[in-house]
C-alpha cells in the first residue's frame, strides 16, 4: 500500500494575517515543486506556492517578490483614497476628460452598484467589491463615473466620453461574472437550501452572452 503524498498536496501550509499593505497570505511549500514559484488570488487571500527546498531568508525574499508582483497586477486591493484620486486624475488626462474631481473612495454600503458619483460635489464612490478586480476593470469603472460628472444621464454624449476607455464592454462582462461569483460565494457561506447542492465558487465558469450590447455594459455600473 502506497504511503506517499497525494499529487498536488503541499508539504506544508502557513497562513499569515493581513498586516499594513501586505494582504492575507497562505504559503504553500511543496516538495513536488522544484524550480518555480507562483502566486494567485483566492478572494482577498494571496496564495503563494514555493518549492519546499527554498528556506529561510531566500524564501522570505521570494515571497516578498511575489507579493509585489501580485500587487502591481491588482492595485485596487491595496489602494487608499488618495491613491484612487491620483489614479482618477491620471485617467482624466489620459482620456482627455474635461471634468474636475475632488474625492474618490471605496465604500462598503454599495452592493447593488459598482460605482456612483455626485456631479455637484465632484465625488466618486466605488464599491469595495472592486478591490478584487483587475486594474483595467477598475479604470473602466472610474472612466464611466468620470464621464457621469460631465453628463449625468446615459445619452449618446455620455457614451462618447465613457467609451474613450477601450474596454468598457469587456469590463461590463467581467463584472457580470464577478457578481455571479460573489453571489455564489454568499450562498455557499449561508449554506444550501433544503434539497440543493452546495455551490463551489472556485469551480464556476461564466460564459458571456453573445447578444450583450455596449450600452448594457455601460449601464451596469450604475444599476
Amino acid at each position: 500500500m502506497a504511503t506517499g503524498r497525494r499529487p498536488g498536496v503541499p508539504s506544508s501550509i502557513e497562513r499569515r494575517p493581513a498586516e499594513g499593505k501586505r494582504p492575507e497570505l497562505e504559503i504553500r511549500a511543496s516538495a513536488r515543486r522544484t524550480k518555480t514559484a507562483t502566486a494567485w488570488w483566492e478572494g482577498s487571500v494571496l496564495i503563494v506556492a514555493v518549492p519546499a527546498r527554498v528556506r529561510g531568508s531566500a524564501r522570505e525574499d521570494l515571497i516578498e517578490w511575489l507579493i509585489e508582483r501580485s500587487r502591481r497586477r491588482r492595485p485596487a486591493t491595496f489602494s487608499t483614497d488618495p491613491e484612487l484620486l491620483e489614479r482618477a486624475r491620471a485617467l482624466i488626462s489620459t482620456y482627455d476628460l474635461e471634468v474636475e474631481i475632488e474625492s474618490v473612495r471605496f465604500v462598503t454600503n454599495q452592493n447593488r452598484r459598482w460605482g456612483s458619483c455626485s456631479p455637484e460635489s465632484q465625488v466618486i464612490r466605488l464599491s469595495d467589491r472592486l478591490r478584487v478586480a483587475p486594474s483595467w476593470v477598475l479604470d473602466a469603472v472610474l472612466v464611466h463615473e468620470l464621464a457621469h460628472l460631465a453628463v449625468p444621464d446615459h445619452s449618446a454624449a455620455f457614451h462618447a466620453l465613457a467609451n474613450r476607455h477601450p474596454r468598457q464592454r469587456d469590463a461590463g462582462i467581467f463584472l457580470d461574472g464577478l457578481q455571479i461569483g460573489l453571489e455564489g460565494r454568499s450562498r455557499s457561506e449561508e449554506g444550501p437550501a433544503p434539497g440543493d447542492e452546495p455551490d463551489d465558487p472556485t469551480r464556476s465558469t461564466v460564459r458571456p452572452r453573445s447578444d450583450q450590447r455596449s450600452t448594457e455594459a455601460q449601464a451596469r455600473f450604475d444599476l
